[in-house]
């Protein structure tokens, strides 16, 4: 169906797998489609995605990936040669962590593209380079990402199914029905009242620096993901011996806890802004359409955003098409805007720093629905 489709570049090699897992077909008189789901909308669905083959938008310009890959390893590079040519004071050692912080950022969006297989043609080479990138260039797990990331596409907002919202309830209370059900049963893991005023302390600039560095080696020695925790040895190999010669101990471990808190709290506002604003409640088993479109929600198009955000200020085309290259995701933008008029779907796009703002404000008012419901019976 719709999610098989979306998730899958080469479906004949897939259908090969699929074989031996076929238990039967369905009886005549079962239905082959939930009575949730949207007919008409999934009709018209699968029609634009048959055009959108048509147009090519699915075929990656690689041009395009590969001097976004050379501006990633340029500043890598200029990050050390600014401490060795300028020296480890102050003002070098700042510009320097700006630098590195960048070259991150940047590159965890191009292993995002690769982990949705939508920079080469050939599954094999998104799949090596996605190690090179996230394992030796960033020092996590491709595997471990992949994991958890295609079951956040597969129900994104779905709380106990997507592993992105696994902070509620105990670091956060999210979405208004969720929040209201956790004060009706008088749960209280945090002061969600003020969540919106510990948010800027806690999940920014804390998710990678504590929480991923000790998920992504958890997930890949569990499940002996031998091959990828070779590749990231090499990133803390290569980054303590060039940075190691450069910088005492202690200026070497503040240097990497600080642009591993810039980096994570730039990837933070950026991937939250399409998501915790959204409807967040249990799995409602709707069509792949309308599972999408309620979860996310889009920034405006500009050459800055695009940049700024890995485009993923088109967060509804990609995960309508999560396998699309990101450079094609403003020409088929409009496509899905005429989807969603034509059946009264709200297509959201705002500006970027409203998209920052209302991640506080829909954190505010899960913090006062929850209080409400806690405090009256």
């Amino acid at each position: 169906q719709d999610a098989f489709v979306a998730f899958h570049v080469d479906k004949v090699l897939v259908s090969k797998y699929l074989k031996s897992l076929e238990i039967g077909e369905l009886a005549p008189d079962q239905p082959s489609i939930e009575p949730t789901k949207n007919k008409m909308l999934v009709k018209d669905f699968r029609e634009l995605r048959a055009t959108v083959e048509k147009m090519g938008l699915l075929d990656p310009n690689q041009l395009f990936f590969f001097l976004h890959l050379a501006h990633i390893l340029l500043l890598d590079t200029a990050a050390w040669l600014i401490l060795l040519y300028f020296g480890t004071s102050l003002m070098p050692f700042i510009i320097s962590l700006v630098v590195l912080t960048i070259s991150q950022v940047q590159a965890s969006w191009l292993q995002h593209d690769l982990g949705h297989l939508s920079v080469f043609r050939k599954t094999k080479w998104n799949h090596l380079l996605h190690k090179f990138v996230m394992c030796h260039l960033i020092g996590a797990s491709a595997k471990w990402w992949t994991l958890l990331h295609s079951q956040h596409h597969a129900k994104p907002n779905c709380f106990e199914k997507d592993p992105d919202i696994d902070m509620h309830p105990f670091l956060f209370t999210l979405g208004k029905k969720l929040s209201v059900e956790l004060g009706i049963k008088k749960k209280k893991y945090m002061p969600y009242n003020h969540q919106h005023k510990y948010f800027f302390i806690t999940l920014p600039p804390l998710l990678f620096p504590t929480y991923f560095h000790y998920h992504t080696f958890y997930i890949a020695y569990t499940k002996r993901y031998w091959v990828d925790l070779a590749w990231m040895l090499t990133f803390y190999i290569r980054f303590f011996f060039t940075y190691g010669s450069l910088l005492e101990i202690k200026s070497l471990l503040a240097y990497y806890f600080i642009f591993r808190m810039l980096e994570s709290s730039w990837f933070v506002w950026v991937s939250q802004m399409n998501h915790i604003p959204m409807d967040i409640y249990y799995d409602k088993n709707l069509d792949w359409v309308s599972t999408q479109l309620q979860a996310t929600c889009n920034v405006e198009h500009s050459l800055f955003n695009d940049w700024f955000t890995g485009h993923l200020n088109f967060q509804i085309e990609h995960h309508l098409f999560p396998t699309m290259p990101r450079h094609n995701y403003w020409k088929v933008a409009p496509l899905v805007k005429s989807l969603c008029a034509k059946h009264g779907i709200e297509y959201q796009c705002k500006p970027l720093l409203t998209a920052f703002a209302d991640i506080v404000h829909s954190l505010k008012n899960s913090g006062e629905l929850w209080l409400d419901a806690y405090l009256h019976k």
